[in-house]
């Protein structure tokens, strides 16, 4: 019997590529990643070293699939989300946007 699974890559923002794949069951997450051809589309991406999950969840490579189970190849984060975070909001100024942008007359600043 076969069982039907996704496997899932970005190799850059906005950009998704999904390949589907029939296996036996019983098979695991890396039998998945080799199956799937990434290695030869993505020549920098090692799936071995690489953080993976199923449904957004963390996975190991041993991890046994499910019928429909998305594993998802996840890329290396280039920026700490605090850092990022901390510079939009440097960037679009405390006073004027967000949650302060509309303020009623005579109200103190951050109500």
């Amino acid at each position: 019997m076969k069982i039907e699974v996704t496997v899932a890559y970005s190799p850059a923002p906005r950009e998704v590529r999904e390949i589907v794949l029939h296996l036996p069951k019983g098979a695991t997450v890396a039998e998945a990643l080799q199956q799937s051809g990434l290695q030869s589309l993505f020549p920098d991406l090692d799936w071995r070293t690489a953080m993976v999950g199923v449904w957004g969840r963390k996975a190991e490579l041993s991890q046994l699939l499910r019928q429909h189970d998305r594993i998802e190849v996840y890329r290396p984060l280039r920026v700490d989300p605090k850092v990022a975070r901390r510079e939009r909001f440097a960037k679009q100024g405390a006073r004027t946007t967000g949650l302060f942008a509309k303020q009623r007359a005579g109200a103190k600043s951050g109500y």
